[in-house]
Order: C-alpha cells, then sequence, then structure tokens
C-alpha cells in the first residue's frame, strides 16, 4: 500500500507538468536524466561490492574560490559560518546584535536573497523570505567553507548550482580512520562572556568496510546581556545623547543534533543526513528613543533529511541523484514593549503568528565525456514549497500557497590546454496555487553562463578568467503573499554579472618564503526589476512593487603569502574590496530623489587581515576587520544617515597536547573585539565589546 501511495504522488507530479508544450519537454529531461538510477538498481542482497575507484581528468577551476579550510577555519575567532564568511572580500554582514541576533551575508551588494547556501552539495531553501540565518550553523563539525561568485566553474552540478548569483559551500566533516581505527570520539567544552556555555560532541564509527557513521550534537546557552555605548549627534555635531547600557533580549537556547551516513557501491559511493535544529530566542530590538528593550521573541525548529547517489558507469558516464525532504517551524511573537524606565511603549497591533514551511526536493545529474577535452552535462532538478500560517490578532485571509518549480540546465566543457572555456544553460519554470485571493502568474525563464579561462604561460601560475552571467530571482511567498504587504503580480528580479580577473601563485624553494598567491577581479552588476517595499499611509501596511533598478561595479583582492622561519610556521592572508553600488530608479521616467546614491549598507571599502604562526604544538591567530563609511537610509547620501567605519581586532592562543600518547588534548583563549570598540553593524543593533571564550576539547 505505501509503495502504491508513492507511485501515485509521482505520477501526480508528472501530469502537472506535463500539460504544457514547455512543461512536457522539461518532464521528458527530468525522466531521461533519472532513468541511469533504476538501469542501475539490479544489485540483490548476495552480491558483494568491491572498493570504490574512481577516476576522474584533473580538473583545475576556471574561476577559483575563496576558502577557509583545516586548520585556518578552526583558529578563527568565530562560533558561526556567519562570522567566519566576514573574511572573504566582496562580502557585507548584517548582523542584528547579540547571540539571539539574526545574521545575513549578501556577495557584492546584491542582496542576501542572490546568495545561494549549499550543505553538502544540496541548497538550503527558504521560500518564506528567501533568506538563510547563517548564526544556526556552527563551525564544529564542518571541513571547509566556501565562496564561488558566480557559480563554481564546473558542470557535474545540478540545476540549481547554476540558479543562484552567487554561492555559499559548507562542507561537513566526514569520517576518515586509520588501519585499525573503527572509533572516533571528540568532545569540546566552550564557555566565555555573556554568560556562554556551548558543549558538543562529535562521534565517528566505521560500521564495516562499506560503511562509515558520524554523529554530532550542541548545546548552546547565552543570556545575551552585554554592556554597550549609545551615543548619538546632532547635525551640528554637538551631543544628543550619551550613556551606557545593557543590551537586552539577546538571550539563546538552542540544540543541534546532526547524523551522516557514508557508504561505498560498485563504482560509487552514497551519502545521507538527518538534520534537527531548535532554538528559543529573544531578538534585539533597535535603540531608539530611550527603547532598550524589545519584546520579540522567536522559536524556529529546522529538520532536513537529504541524500545522494553518484556512480560511475564507465569511462566516459556518471551520474549523481539527491534528493531532500526538509520542513521548519517558526513561532514569531511581539509581547513585551516596555523600555528601560519600564514605561509602556504604545504599539499600533501585537503579533503571535506561526509558520510552517514544506520543501521535497529531487535532482538528477549527468555527464558525459565526449572526447577527453570535451565534457557534456545535463541537470533537472524537481522541487515543492509549501507554507501554512497561523495567525493572531489578524482578520486577514492567508493565501497558503503552493509552489512548483522545475529546472533543468544544459552544460559544456571545454579544456584545450592554456585555454578553457564553460558554457551553460538553464531553464526554470515556476507555477503557483494558492487557497485564499489570486495567485502569482506562471513563470518560465532562460539564464545563459559564459566562463572562459587562459593560461599563457605554462611556465607560470598565472591564470586569466572573465565570466558572464544571467539570472534572476523569483519573489518569496512574504513578497507575494505576505498579508498586508505582499503582492501577487510581482516580476522576478533579473541580474546580469561581468567579472574580468586573475590569480598568480609562486613557489619558494629557498629563502624563508614559501609561498605567494594573488587574486583580483574587477566586476560589474546590475539588477532591475528589484522588488521595494512602499508605504501606504499605514506603518503596517506596505506595498510591494517593482520599481528598482541597482548597479554595482567594484574590485576584490586577495594576498596570501606562507612562510617558514626556524621552527616556525607563519601564514597571512589580506582581502581588500572596493564597491559602489548607486540607485539607479525611475519612477514613470523619472528619477527618485536618491538616483545616483550608494545604496544603504554598502561600504565603498572593506577589509580583512588574518595572521597565524604555529610553533611545535602552540597556535597563535590575529584577525583583523574594517568596514568603512557607508550610509543607513534609502533617501540621498546625506550626513545624518551617514556612518562611521568600524573594524575590530581577535586574538586566540591554542595548545595541543597529547596524552598517553592516544588522547589529543585542545586548549584554547580566544579575545574578541581587543580593543572594545564599541560599533553598529546595522545602525541602532549596538554590537558587543571586549569579550572573551575559552574552549577545552579532547579526543579519543
Amino acid at each position: 500500500m505505501a509503495f502504491e501511495e508513492k507511485s501515485l504522488k509521482t505520477t501526480t507530479m508528472i501530469q502537472i507538468f506535463s500539460c504544457h508544450p514547455i512543461r512536457r519537454v522539461l518532464s521528458l529531461l527530468f525522466l531521461f536524466a533519472a532513468l541511469p538510477t533504476w538501469a542501475q538498481s539490479q544489485l540483490d542482497s548476495i552480491q558483494r561490492i568491491s572498493e570504490v575507484i574512481i577516476t576522474a581528468k584533473p580538473y583545475k577551476e576556471i574561476i577559483p574560490t575563496q576558502q577557509l579550510s583545516g586548520k585556518q577555519l578552526q583558529l578563527l575567532n568565530t562560533h558561526s559560518v556567519a562570522d567566519a564568511v566576514r573574511y572573504f572580500s566582496g562580502v557585507q554582514l548584517k548582523d542584528y546584535g547579540g547571540m539571539g541576533g539574526l545574521k545575513t551575508v549578501n556577495v557584492r551588494n546584491m542582496g542576501s536573497h542572490h546568495v545561494g547556501v549549499f550543505y553538502d552539495g544540496i541548497e538550503i531553501g527558504n521560500a518564506q523570505n528567501g533568506t538563510v540565518d547563517l548564526g544556526r550553523y556552527s563551525l564544529d563539525d564542518l571541513e571547509s567553507i566556501a565562496l564561488y561568485n558566480g557559480q563554481k566553474s564546473e558542470i557535474f552540478q545540478s540545476a540549481k548550482d547554476f540558479a543562484s548569483s552567487s554561492s555559499i559551500y559548507l562542507k561537513a566533516k566526514r569520517p576518515s580512520f586509520k588501519e585499525g581505527e573503527k572509533r572516533h570520539l571528540l568532545v569540546r567544552y566552550k564557555a566565555g562572556s555573556i554568560q556562554l556555555v556551548n558543549p558538543s560532541f562529535r562521534w565517528e564509527e566505521k560500521i564495516n568496510q562499506y560503511i562509515d557513521l558520524s554523529l554530532s550534537g550542541e548545546y548552546l546557552q547565552s543570556d545575551g546581556k552585554y554592556k554597550f555605548r549609545y551615543k548619538r549627534n546632532n547635525l551640528d555635531g554637538s551631543i544628543a545623547y550619551d550613556t551606557t547600557a545593557t543590551r537586552k533580549n539577546s538571550d539563546i537556547e538552542a540544540y543541534r543534533m546532526e547524523l551522516g551516513l557514508y557508504g561505498k557501491i560498485k563504482n560509487g559511493q552514497w551519502e545521507g543526513k538527518l538534520y534537527f535544529y531548535q532554538s528559543d530566542r529573544g531578538l534585539p530590538g533597535a535603540i531608539v528613543k530611550k527603547k532598550f528593550k524589545s519584546g520579540e521573541r522567536i522559536v524556529d525548529k529546522n529538520f532536513f533529511a537529504q541524500a545522494s547517489v553518484l556512480k560511475q558507469v564507465n569511462e566516459r558516464y556518471k551520474f549523481k541523484i539527491n534528493g531532500k525532504f526538509a520542513y521548519d517551524y517558526t513561532h514569531y511573537r511581539l509581547l513585551d514593549t516596555t523600555d528601560f524606565l519600564g514605561e509602556e511603549v504604545n504599539v499600533s497591533q501585537a503579533y503571535d503568528n506561526t509558520y510552517r514551511q514544506q520543501d521535497i526536493y529531487l535532482s538528477a545529474i549527468n555527464m558525459y565525456s565526449l572526447t577527453n577535452i570535451w565534457d557534456l552535462s545535463l541537470s533537472t532538478d524537481l522541487q515543492y514549497n509549501t507554507l501554512d500560517v497561523t495567525q493572531k490578532n489578524s482578520d486577514i485571509a492567508f493565501a497558503y500557497p503552493k509552489r512548483y518549480t522545475l529546472m533543468a540546465a544544459l552544460a559544456s566543457s571545454l579544456n584545450l590546454g592554456k585555454l578553457k572555456a564553460q558554457a551553460s544553460l538553464l531553464g526554470i519554470y515556476v507555477t503557483e496555487q494558492v487557497k485564499n485571493g489570486t495567485s502569482s502568474p506562471d513563470r518560465q525563464e532562460l539564464s545563459p553562463m559564459f566562463i572562459v579561462g587562459y593560461k599563457p604561460f605554462a611556465a607560470h601560475k598565472l591564470n586569466l578568467r572573465a565570466y558572464y552571467k544571467h539570472i534572476f530571482r523569483m519573489p518569496t511567498f512574504n513578497d507575494l503573499y505576505y498579508t498586508q504587504i505582499g503582492s501577487s503580480q510581482l516580476d522576478p528580479e533579473q541580474t546580469n554579472q561581468l567579472n574580468v580577473g586573475f590569480t598568480y601563485e609562486k613557489h619558494f624553494s629557498k629563502g624563508w618564503i614559501n609561498r605567494v598567491a594573488l587574486q583580483a577581479d574587477i566586476y560589474y552588476a546590475d539588477i532591475t526589476n528589484k522588488i521595494i517595499a512602499s508605504p501606504t499611509g499605514s506603518s503596517f501596511r506596505w506595498m510591494m512593487s517593482n520599481m528598482g533598478k541597482v548597479e554595482s561595479k567594484g574590485v576584490d583582492a586577495s594576498v596570501q603569502v606562507d612562510a617558514s622561519l626556524s621552527k616556525w610556521q607563519l601564514h597571512t592572508q589580506v582581502n581588500y574590496s572596493y564597491g559602489d553600488a548607486r540607485n539607479h530608479t525611475r519612477i514613470d521616467g523619472k528619477k527618485l530623489s536618491s538616483y545616483g546614491a550608494q545604496i544603504p549598507y554598502a561600504p565603498w571599502h572593506s577589509g580583512t587581515a588574518i595572521f597565524g604562526a604555529d610553533y611545535c604544538n602552540w597556535s597563535l591567530n590575529y584577525s583583523f576587520i574594517y568596514v568603512g563609511k557607508r550610509y543607513n537610509g534609502a533617501e540621498n547620501n546625506i550626513p545624518k544617515n551617514q556612518l562611521q567605519p568600524w573594524y575590530t581586532h581577535d586574538l586566540s592562543l591554542q595548545k595541543t597536547l597529547l596524552w598517553k600518547n592516544k588522547q589529543r588534548i585542545k586548549a584554547a583563549v580566544e579575545v574578541n573585539n581587543l580593543f572594545n570598540q564599541y560599533y553598529d553593524v546595522v545602525l541602532n543593533y549596538p554590537m558587543p565589546g571586549r569579550n572573551f571564550k575559552f574552549t577545552i576539547s579532547i579526543s579519543i
């Protein structure tokens, strides 16, 4: 009975996409892409599986990645993924302060909606608002974090990988055992300022010669209270207000559990993952008009199960199947509205809403090598999203939307030695249904991309590259259907990106410098049909519309140096970004008053520096972050809206010991914001001053 029910659901989904000519073609492509899976599933239970040996042609990325991995990632004074990606050039972080504050990123001033976040190759989605809160993801179980502008320059990937303006890839640690090992256990405990308590563990088990298992868990608790300085000046420069207060309603209590299974099949491999996260936290509000306390609270429960299978059928053909089910629960409340003096603040409407999202995703990827220098790939993705809402204090019926998305990507790669080229064409079809109101019209879009890389000198590691990419983002459920502000007739945002750059790397056999690596890019990007919100006379009633255009251009540069000096191992990385992102919006042919102004929270200059030194079993790491002048409002770039530059210095020291030549013990102390600078990343959301963290971990 269960098998018949699953077959019926599959047939229904195929019928949905088979009633339109374009949908019929895409459906056939999807069936063709998935066919190898069924054709290869004839192994019975008594057959034995040989050791996995997958051979591949040497591959060198045309578009290099910015990556933090291994020891460098462990030594950064960061807890979450959001903290770590600050060290990539071209990235702007929006941090609303405290342990419980939201943390989102955007790349090259294109907006957080245009950043795809992938966990072990499968995207983390959010159809409700289109953003991923990177503060939810810990670094303890990650092997690496990588940032790609445009996309990864490889063609063996899902259609989703082609569908973002930039992408962040999170790669989880995989179990690794030496000869004779069957089990690993790591126990870690962190404590620090702001009443931080953060124990965690990771267990790895070799079940048999074909299957490995990993299980990890984490608990995070903090009261979120820290001192900050609240200072504001009048337009003439005189001090209007200056006091020191305590940040409140930034507490958090969170749990995370993660189970991973990794297996081998004949000429292939598979992996599966179960993930659960739950948090109860306060959302610290803006500090305005002596209001130092916010009554916003949010409860999150996030679960997903995902799996993938990779098989090398022969020397020329391989395929991969990905699947995922995700369920997200969010309970948002606005209850307490008193200020720091205990006085009641008038609020027009209180909120107590519960949101439930479901996401079902299936992807089939095929790659065939036509010759030794020419590869071709076809990938097809099918996705189904729903959003249910339980509202209090609202008499407006919610839409309860459902979205069906079908993607197909055809890509080709050519390697001529000094010259490498790739091209891809992504086709997307989106249809939606709603219970109440009018649904958004069906959307059909095509997005091309072209990448070229050239190595002019065989003896030198100088690589030149350029790419063009057109992409779009669908309006989110909030944009289209959110009570009182949504507009179901919104068009997708359209983006165009141009990039030229180079990388150069040189290794030295003599002297104390071992390696120098340089990387620089010049880019141009524009967004049309940008979705903006306009007031309609009430602060709680807004109108969403397509009337925006943003043009962004800039430079990203990075320098890395590795050196050895006696017993010291030294490594340095410096990143710099210049970004000019202007509002070019017109309404009925007329320029807005903000036409030509730098968009909010886009700094002209920003940069990071990381310096590390290893001596025997000691490790010292220093990191520096700088964000230059920017503006906070959508109006003209007037002095009233100007935000001053901010910068922080962080320091960490780590010691590793071996106990009985078996157990590895690590102890670390970290100092964040070493010089106790008071600053806001987002206006009126003060960040913590100097704070400390202590970590001890035991590996068995």
